[in-house]
């Protein structure tokens, strides 16, 4: 949490590389073409991303072999099988199927509440079908690609606070082998929300507001953080007008407007084939418990199930660290408020939140993948202390491998 400390001393940040200075007059295609060049310092960030996506696919391979549902087998799981586990499902039911399919076939016994997946994800597959025939060879392609966007914007928005490119690229490395990190490369929505939040973030930072803006957009057709996102730009927004630059900047905040469309026209849509305009919130208490009660409840009904032995053994372990992960977001969140970071206090404070005022926690720790100042804090620290530095990956490590096993293995949700 260095960077914190290190904002309150010293608020201005070292001067930031050419490729993510402040940029100064020109066209927005100007900027764009610079944005999508690559530095040294990103083809580093995009080799350590190559060598993590072979680690995971040596891990699901070997998985595969060692954990094959039924004991007796001589063959390995499908491949297919492997990758393609949990809300995978609902994903690719989505693409094929729709959300409120007529051919009573596709429709599963017990409906599935898919209307809780935002369409950004599965109306992306859907489009690539034609051209990648195979469902989950399209969901990996997209986390691919997403992915490598996301952490080449990571390490972008790390050189505006960290001296060093290599201690930039630390906080890539960090996110890339972080406990849950699986969920980066497997057809979820993870890297595809952060190759939109990430460069959204980046282009705030240069006032570029009608790029954020249509970014955070296509950031809320994914995710519904993509809302949190939006309150942190308008906080950002609000704090960094200056007043040579206010007339300039307010002409461009009906632009932080648009964010908002995508999930109110998904509500009108749901609506129009329920009747319901909380279809949405209806889904996620139907299928995850996620009626509101209060922080204290969901915490208490947690503990209960993660230490108490009402249930099996993998189950209170994932429980478990849905508590080690509230309280990591809870200090950070202290941190950036004492540190004045309001806009991304912002950010990580309705995120937990909303994940905490449920019947009990649930995916707290693969929202850590989305804060992106844990990161870049957690490198500034790092850059200082290099031994604690490697303590962290020792433990991280092993943490990211046993979780993909898990979650290759099927066991994830107990």
């Amino acid at each position: 949490m260095a960077l914190i400390e290190r904002d309150v001393r010293n608020p201005a940040p070292a001067a930031p590389p050419a490729a993510i200075r402040e940029p100064g007059p020109s066209t927005g295609r100007r900027r764009l073409r610079l944005s999508l060049r690559l530095d040294a310092g990103d083809r580093d960030v995009l080799t350590l991303y190559l060598f993590t996506r072979v680690a995971l696919l040596l891990t699901a391979y070997c998985t595969a072999w060692l954990f094959p549902r039924d004991p007796e087998a001589h063959h390995p799981e499908p491949f297919a099988a492997v990758v393609g586990q949990w809300d995978w499902n609902h994903y690719l039911n989505i693409a094929r199927d729709g959300y409120f399919p007529d051919d009573p076939a596709a429709r599963p016994a017990e409906w599935d509440n898919r209307e809780a997946f935002f369409p950004g994800f599965p109306l992306l597959l859907r489009a690539l079908h034609p051209f990648v025939r195979d469902w989950t060879a399209a969901g990996l392609l997209i986390s691919f690609v997403a992915g490598a966007v996301a952490v080449v914007a990571l390490g972008r928005i790390a050189r505006l606070h960290l001296p060093q490119v290599a201690d930039a690229r630390r906080a890539a490395l960090l996110l890339l082998v972080s406990p849950c990190a699986v969920f980066l490369a497997v057809g979820y929505t993870e890297s595809f929300f952060l190759a939109f939040a990430l460069p959204a973030w980046l282009a705030a930072q240069r006032h570029d507001w009608r790029l954020a803006a249509l970014l955070t957009a296509c950031a809320t057709t994914v995710r519904v953080s993509g809302l949190f996102l939006l309150a942190a730009l308008l906080v950002h927004f609000a704090l960094t007008a200056g007043q040579a630059r206010r007339r300039a900047e307010l002409r461009q905040l009906p632009w932080l407007a648009l964010p908002a469309l995508p999930p109110l026209l998904y509500f009108w849509y749901l609506y129009g084939h329920t009747g319901d305009w909380m279809a949405w919130k209806h889904a996620q208490e139907r299928g995850w418990y996620r009626e509101f009660h209060a922080p204290w409840e969901a915490w208490s009904t947690t503990w209960e199930a993660a230490f108490d032995h009402g249930y099996t053994a993998p189950y209170a372990l994932l429980w478990q660290a849905e508590l080690i992960a509230m309280g990591v977001g809870l200090v950070i969140v202290v941190l950036l408020a004492r540190a004045r970071r309001w806009p991304e206090t912002v950010y990580i404070a309705l995120s937990l939140w909303a994940l905490g005022t449920s019947y009990w926690y649930m995916s707290i720790p693969r929202a850590t993948l989305l804060w992106w100042p844990l990161w870049i804090g957690l490198a500034c620290w790092a850059s200082r202390r290099p031994r604690l530095s490697t303590g962290w990956l020792c433990l991280s490590v092993p943490l990211s491998v046993v979780l993909a096993v898990a979650f290759f293995s099927g066991r994830w949700a107990g």
